[in-house]
Parts: structure tokens; C-alpha cells; sequence
């Protein structure tokens, strides 16, 4: 079995473990994640990490002394699927709150039913700026955007001695998100952004686009996409000896690179949001630990952390918004939401207003931490 299906096949016994609760009344959390299809193996460690959280607070009582009720559903990694999954999920399942999609994409199809119905979702993974800039004010999003990454990457730029910089990110709004944001940021420091090319999310072959940028004179690439296309890309830049720096985006998973791209993945750079290798680094070291050791006991692969905090995070936030309101209500809970103040995996959580006046979305502030594989193991460059 291959590590992505080990992943699945874990987080699957873990999302089947005590289901709704019988003949007591319960608070239901939405949760919209791509289960099955290219990017599962993510969806899968961020709907585990959902459980786990939803056990720890069900431990301690659960909210307003009723236990929370994850109704998890497969959003297919698609953006079709993911608005009918959200739509199911408030209209038939009455759920108040939800946490979704993982892709931007997906996220930026489930937005309008959040508007339609006035329900409030925790984004999780998400990171195309526009979804806070719309102006949705049901959105409150824990992970940073592209902008934000980018922004808490810079200082990184000189020590590494980036110069010249090529961009190779998946086809869709958080690729190109990632490209504009982080390019931008290199520009302003004065550096050179040779290519910028893009693949299909479910493309295995992309030793063209690699091949073009071996051409240039670039020192970095810079690239954003799932784990299992990352994998992919990284045999096969091996294969045409390209050799320059690898920097990857949007919080990708180390541990599964050195276990499917071996030496390939050697000397790249990452980086994360959450690092469980040094539980220090995280906001409330002490949850961390928790929740690394949670993670293992429910036979949970290490490297699937750095996904399943966010989901771990996003459940947190919604449990005490929840308690803020004193009830299980959408409008009382996205009210309560703006109060929440939370020290959490990914950081410390505070929504600020961002977009159109009288429609803010939510945003929390995020600085990422920076990993680098060195002979097959994950070591900290810097908080």
C-alpha cells in the first residue's frame, strides 16, 4: 500500500471512530474536505485532525455541556461537489458553523451558499487572497494567504541568496495566487522572476515545464502544489538533473516527500505553518505536545501533522466561538467569532477585518516557520 493510501486508510478509521451520538442532544460542526480524488491524502490528515480536536473538547465536556458532532462529508477534491456538500451539510444536516474546503478553489465555490444561507465556515488551508477580499462576512479563515505567506517568507530571501527565481505551481487560484504574491515580494527586493509556468492538478508528467525552466538562469524554483503531484515533480526534476534550490509553498508535508521521493527531495526547503518535528515553535507548545501524542495514538502517520493541525486548529476556534454565543447559532457564532482569541498549532488566532466596509471577512495573522530535508530528515532553518 502506498503512503498516500496508508494515510487515507488511518484517517478514514479515525473519521469512522464513535459516530453521532445516540439519543443525546449534540452541537454539529460542518466539515467539508476532499476525502477522495487528487488531493485526499491532504483532506484526509485535516478531517483527522478534526477528530482528534472534537474528542479532546468531547473529554472535557464538551460545548455548553453538549458533545460536539463532526458531520463530515467528501467534497471529491471538486469545487462542484463542494458547494452541494456545503449546501447538504446546512440545509439537511443543520449544521451552524463548518470548516472547508482545503483548496481555494473549492472554498471560493462553497462561499456564496455561506451568503445565501448565512452560516459561517473556518477556512483551514485555503490561501487565494480573493477569498477574503470579496466580501463574504461569513468567512473567517485561520491559514495565511498567499499575500501573508509570502510576506513572512521575504525575510528568508537574503540569507538563502535567492537572486533569480522561476515559479512551477498547479493550474488554480491557489497556484497562481502563490506565483503573483511571491513573485511580487522578490520583485520588490529587487530580484529577478525568469519563468513562471503552470501544470493541471492531476497532470503526472511534467518534465516539459521542467525541461523549459532548466533553460534559465535561475538559482531557486519555487513551487506550489499538493503533496502527491509535489512528489511526482521532484522525481522527475531529479531525472533531468535541474539543479538549483526548491522552495515549496503552502505548507507541504517533508515527511512524505522523503518517504515517496527519496533522494529527490533532498536539500528543497519548505515551508509550514505548523512544524510537529519542533513542537517548540508552535504558539502553546504544551497542545502541541498533546496533540502530537494524540496523533500517534490513534495510529496516525507523523508526517499527515502538519494538514491535521489546521483542521485540529479550525474545530478549536469554532468550539469557544460557540461557547462566546452561549448557543449553536450561525449569526451568534459568526458575531462571536470576531472575539475569539486563540494560541493554537498554527499560531496565535485574531480575526481581522479585511475587504469591502460593513462585509469583512475574517483574518488571522500568520508567520510560517521554514524546514529544510537534509539526508532524509526534516531540520529547522527558522522559526
Amino acid at each position: 500500500m502506498s503512503s498516500s493510501r496508508s494515510w487515507m486508510a488511518c484517517a478514514a478509521l479515525v473519521v469512522g471512530i464513535g459516530g453521532p451520538a445516540a439519543a443525546q442532544e449534540v452541537i454539529k460542526i460542518g466539515v467539508n474536505q476532499p476525502l477522495t480524488g487528487v488531493v485526499a491524502a491532504a483532506g484526509n490528515m485535516v478531517t483527522a485532525g478534526t477528530k482528534i480536536a472534537a474528542a479532546q473538547i468531547n473529554a472535557k465536556g464538551g460545548i455548553l455541556g453538549k458533545k460536539l458532532e463532526l458531520v463530515i462529508e467528501d467534497n471529491k477534491s471538486n469545487p462542484t461537489e463542494a458547494a452541494a456538500v456545503a449546501e447538504k451539510l446546512i440545509t439537511r444536516d443543520k449544521v451552524p458553523a463548518l470548516v472547508g474546503a482545503w483548496s481555494s478553489t473549492y472554498t471560493l465555490a462553497v462561499m456564496p451558499k455561506l451568503l445565501e444561507y448565512q452560516v459561517p465556515m473556518v477556512v483551514e488551508t485555503s490561501s487565494a487572497d480573493k477569498i477574503t477580499t470579496l466580501g463574504n462576512p461569513y468567512v473567517f479563515r485561520i491559514s495565511p494567504t498567499n499575500g501573508t505567506e509570502a510576506k513572512s517568507f521575504a525575510r528568508f530571501v537574503e540569507p538563502l541568496g535567492i537572486k533569480k527565481a522561476d515559479f512551477l505551481t498547479v493550474n488554480n487560484d491557489w497556484g497562481l495566487g502563490a506565483a503573483a504574491e511571491f513573485g511580487k515580494m522578490l520583485k520588490d527586493q529587487g530580484l529577478t522572476v525568469n519563468k513562471s509556468l503552470t501544470m493541471d492538478a492531476a497532470a503526472q508528467d511534467v518534465s516539459a515545464q521542467l525541461s523549459n525552466i532548466k533553460g534559465t538562469d535561475s538559482d531557486t524554483l519555487f513551487i506550489t502544489t499538493g503533496v502527491e503531484q509535489m512528489t511526482l515533480l521532484m522525481k522527475q526534476a531529479q531525472s533531468l538533473g535541474l539543479k538549483r534550490r526548491i522552495v515549496t509553498t503552502g505548507g507541504t508535508l517533508p515527511d512524505q516527500l522523503i518517504a515517496q521521493a527519496g533522494t529527490a527531495a533532498n536539500d528543497s526547503y519548505h515551508d509550514a505553518m505548523f512544524a510537529p518535528w519542533f513542537p517548540e515553535t508552535a504558539a502553546d507548545p504544551e497542545a502541541a505536545k498533546v496533540f502530537i501524542a494524540d496523533w500517534g495514538k490513534a495510529g496516525l502517520p507523523p508526517g499527515g501533522m502538519p494538514e491535521g493541525a489546521r483542521g485540529y486548529d479550525a474545530v478549536n476556534v469554532l468550539a469557544k466561538a460557540i461557547e462566546k454565543a452561549g448557543a449553536a447559532d450561525p449569526e451568534k457564532i459568526r458575531a462571536a467569532l470576531w472575539e475569539v482569541s486563540y494560541s493554537g498549532l498554527t499560531g496565535k488566532i485574531k480575526f481581522e477585518k479585511v475587504g469591502p466596509a460593513g462585509k469583512e471577512s475574517g483574518q488571522s495573522p500568520a508567520v510560517t516557520h521554514l524546514v529544510k530535508i537534509e539526508d532524509g530528515k526534516v531540520v529547522l532553518v527558522s522559526k
